[in-house]
């Protein structure tokens, strides 16, 4: 019926009215007329009740037609004001609508829909506009631009993937970076698949470049490196040939003038010599090459050992140098000390290049961080003016360029030390006032090894109680009382003589040191008047060898820079007892006979003619037999002939560089000789200008036992050939 109304509301009317006015007028009628007959049997009374009930009864269903009337408007309005609310969400749905397709239009990535069957089912303007066809040619077909380079691909853990293509299209190549996923619509519908895709043609273009780039800055830096190995070697080999024979020809015997010449043309060398290191090192760094050694080393023979070699360049300017290391840091320490050689070498030798009057003195003390060792290189020289001190560190940067004139000098080796010490993960600073010296500080972090416990710390003596008398001044002074002091003697500094005579009755000295730089004749009347106040020790410090004449009053002395060790076995000694640095030196003729019963059998390769001269005479010198071969083919026929002879040789030093067959080639072929025969291993040096680490590793990977970085240093090669012998010897 409800239906039937809502199909045909005028017929549901006309029918509802003509069964209202039926039933209202036969009730009408049907009363009338009953009323009206004689046997109906009115009643007035009865007429009126019964019309009263029935107009009670109208007025309570018009009552409750009014109330549910009511309700029914009220039902109306709730529904016309949830309508209005879902006519607003459903016009913010279109707008919602319209602003994504909007967005989808109007973005620059690629948006495309597709089904199962890889159909288009929706496509962007993006997508249709990189296509060049309109949307509705699109839609239902199974279009897909053409693949000409695909990238990496890689799926995400949504399982999104994600992969570059490179595509053809009418507006050229484009590289598109897409991100593809199953996505779900409507629920009970199958999946579809959408891609995203980006323009990336530009940043893959770049970053293209960017590598090209990279791999030509690679090659110029292979290519540079190459360059300075073989700039290197070339240089190298002349200077070889220079500074050793006019260390040859120093020995020999010459007029002054000349020998002023022969020491100026080493010198030139070898200022040469450190200046190729110099900028060999800074290639290193440019090239990020510097690699860093972790190996145990003792601190307290490195800084010594750093002091003496610097001190011939220090007394000859008059100058001190002097060292001090704290007592209480690990005797030894883990890092590279080569690399930190370097540093305090350069800093050092800095020192001393630019101070003219007082001393220089490298200090060692415990940092401000947990195994941080801090080390301090002080000077009295010319100071360093303020607003140079922050470009000090630059590459070919000094302080002034009166400086470089008077001074000379590249400016790299404070960058270099500088590069190294970060490289180390520590800090270099500086402190210097113009006039009054200058002060570098450089802080490592060096941990102390796993063995340090186990090593016994330098002896020290007993000086509680004892007094000593220290007639000095310089800076090396000061150092020494601090040792003593550490040690707890009861120290007297002194830096005049006369004052030193006048204390010298007032207590019995347990020792006596004087330096030599006092004067020789003050310091021997000194000894003279201390010989009745300190008869167990009397000590001279000086910077003579121990050829020259000393005063019998002293019963020993000690050669500066100072030796802890042997500051400490001086005083730790018996009364009276010799020094053991007074023992005569073995005469020429002991040690020419020495280095003859112990000459090696030599064959050098070598291909060039000076610096086979220059082997030839050194090695004669020392006492050794050698033969010459100019190249490496040359040397292996050479060492064959002589193993097959039964009497191989001793030693070969092998040159790396060589016409026909190059060192490295004529070691591999040795050494598989004496593998293939079981013959006896002959030690192999390698004589190389070459310094750079790669090299090296080739050395050692043919079989070679070291190597001798050329220019030659005659004390390295004596040292390297008289391990050798003493080898030999314990053999047989």
């Amino acid at each position: 019926m409800r239906r039937f109304r809502r199909r045909h509301p005028r017929i549901a009317f006309a029918i509802r009215s003509f069964v209202i006015f039926s039933a209202t007028f036969g009730a009408a009628y049907g009363f009338v007329t009953g009323s009206r007959s004689e046997n109906s049997g009115y009643d007035p009374n009865a007429f009126a009740v019964g019309a009263s009930f029935l107009f009670a009864l109208a007025c309570l269903g018009l009552a409750t037609l009014s109330m549910r009337l009511r309700f029914v408007n009220k039902r109306l309005r709730t529904l016309a004001a949830h309508n209005e609310t879902l006519i607003d969400r459903n016009w913010e749905l279109k707008e919602a609508e319209e602003r994504a397709r909007s967005l989808f239009e109007q973005q620059g990535d690629l948006i495309v829909l597709r089904d199962q069957q890889g159909r288009i089912i929706f496509a962007n303007e993006a997508y249709c506009a990189l296509a060049g066809q309109a949307r509705g040619a699109l839609v239902g077909t199974r279009f897909d631009f053409d693949v000409l380079e695909q990238g990496d691909s890689a799926r995400e853990s949504s399982g999104t993937r994600v992969h570059d293509q490179k595509i053809a299209t009418p507006l050229g190549p484009r590289w598109i970076a897409w991100r593809e996923g199953l996505v779900r619509l409507d629920a009970g519908e199958p999946a579809q698949l959408q891609s995203v895709g980006r323009d990336v043609t530009d940043r893959t273009e770049s970053e293209r470049a960017l590598s090209d780039a990279r791999d030509r800055a690679d090659a110029a830096s292979r290519a540079k490196s190459r360059f300075l190995a073989m700039a290197s070697h070339e240089i190298r080999n002349p200077l070889n040939g220079i500074i050793g024979m006019s260390a040859l020809l120093l020995d020999t015997i010459l007029t002054p003038e000349q020998a002023t010449y022969a020491r100026a043309v080493k010198s030139s060398g070898e200022a040469l010599t450190a200046l190729i290191e110099e900028l060999l090192d800074y290639s290193k760094i440019e090239a990020g090459k510097l690699d860093l050694e972790q190996r145990p080393f003792t601190l307290p023979t490195l800084i010594e050992e750093i002091t003496e070699l610097l001190a011939p360049r220090a007394q000859a300017k008059n100058l001190e140098i002097a060292a001090y290391v704290d007592e209480c840091l690990p005797l030894e320490l883990i890092g590279d000390a080569a690399r930190l050689r370097q540093v305090l070498l350069n800093l050092a030798g800095n020192a001393i290049k630019f101070t003219a009057h007082g001393g220089v003195a490298l200090i060692v003390e415990p940092g401000i961080w947990p195994n941080e060792i801090s080390f301090l290189v002080r000077d009295t020289g010319i100071g360093i003016a303020p607003e140079a001190q922050a470009r000090i560190f630059r590459e070919f940067e000094q302080a002034d360029e009166a400086v470089a004139r008077t001074y000379g000098g590249t400016g790299l080796g404070l960058a270099i030390s500088e590069r190294i010490v970060k490289r180390m993960g520590g800090r270099i600073a500086l402190q210097s006032e113009p006039g009054k010296g200058s002060t570098f500080e450089v802080a490592i972090p060096l941990a102390p090894s796993q063995g340090s416990a186990g090593h016994a710390a330098l002896p020290t003596p007993d000086l509680n109680g004892k007094s000593i008398l220290l007639v000095a001044g310089g800076i090396e002074a000061s150092l020494i009382a601090r040792r003593l002091e550490r040690w707890g003697g009861q120290t007297c500094l002194v830096a005049d003589a006369a004052v030193a005579e006048a204390l010298l009755p007032e207590r019995a000295w347990h020792a006596v040191l004087i330096d030599r730089a006092l004067g020789p004749v003050v310091a021997d009347h000194l000894a003279e008047a201390a010989r009745a106040h300190a008869t167990q020790r009397l000590v001279l410090l000086t910077p003579s060898s121990r050829h020259d004449k000393i005063s019998p009053s002293f019963t020993g002395y000690l050669v500066k820079p100072l030796r802890t060790a042997s500051l400490a076995a001086r005083l730790a000694q018996a009364p009276e007892i010799a020094s053991p640095d007074l023992a005569p030196e073995p005469t020429t003729e002991t040690r020419t006979l020495a280095k003859t019963t112990t000459g090696l059998s030599v064959l050098v390769a070598e291909d060039n003619e000076i610096n086979a001269l220059l082997m030839r005479s050194l090695l004669t010198k020392l006492g050794h037999r050698l033969v010459i071969a100019v190249h490496g083919e040359a040397a292996l026929e050479s060492w064959l002939a002589a193993s097959s002879a039964g009497t191989p040789y001793d030693l070969v030093l092998m040159d790396i560089q060589m016409p026909q067959l190059d060192g490295i080639a004529a070691t591999r072929r040795i050494r598989a000789h004496e593998t293939g025969t079981g013959g006896r291993h002959t030690p192999i040096l390698a004589l190389t200008a070459n310094t750079l680490v790669e090299d090296r590793y080739a050395c050692f990977e043919a079989g070679m036992d070291g190597f001798l970085i050329k220019p030659l240093d005659r004390e390295k090669l004596d040292e390297a050939l008289a391990g050798l012998a003493a080898a030999r010897h314990l053999a047989v």
